[in-house]
């Protein structure tokens, strides 16, 4: 059986419900890996993982953007940041260079390879939503995006 037709009955598992937010939880779950699914096989495949993508698809969204806002927008370590962004950097994915006004910062860019495989694994994401809104049509993309719009303000 294939990695894609296992993972798809998964988010159907009968898992005893503890709470009544239960459903809604494991929705989340199977749905984030349903949607990233197709995307961490391709990034695996380049020697990435999902926190490789991360970093790609924020520096592609913000251009030289520092290392110390690259992880405030993460919102992880420095520590945390250190081995995919050295792998990032070894691969030529990403370019480092000092900020002209402030020597002691990094900004940093996509390469062409990097923008490439950013790209690629963001349009798997892409379609996987893109699928589901159409499926659930404009007013549930709507509920959907004011659900998600009112976790991620728990940030």
């Amino acid at each position: 059986m294939s990695k894609t037709s296992q993972a798809a009955g998964l988010h159907r598992a009968s898992l005893a419900k503890l709470h009544e937010l239960d459903a809604a939880l494991e929705l989340m779950y199977y749905g984030w890996r349903g949607m990233t699914l197709e995307a961490d096989d391709y990034l695996a495949k380049q020697g990435l993982s999902r926190p490789h993508h991360r970093i790609l698809y924020v520096v592609a969204r913000r251009p030289d953007i520092a290392i110390g806002a690259l992880i405030e927008v993460l919102g992880i370590s420095k520590q945390a940041l250190n081995r995919p962004l050295k792998l990032l950097l070894e691969r030529k994915l990403l370019t480092s260079q000092r900020a002209p006004e402030q020597h002691r910062s990094k900004l940093l860019r996509l390469t062409a390879a990097g923008q490439r495989i950013e790209q690629r694994a963001s349009d798997h994401e892409r379609k996987v939503m893109r699928q589901a809104f159409e499926r659930a049509g404009a007013s549930g993309t709507a509920a959907w995006m004011a659900v998600m719009e009112a976790i991620a303000d728990n940030n």
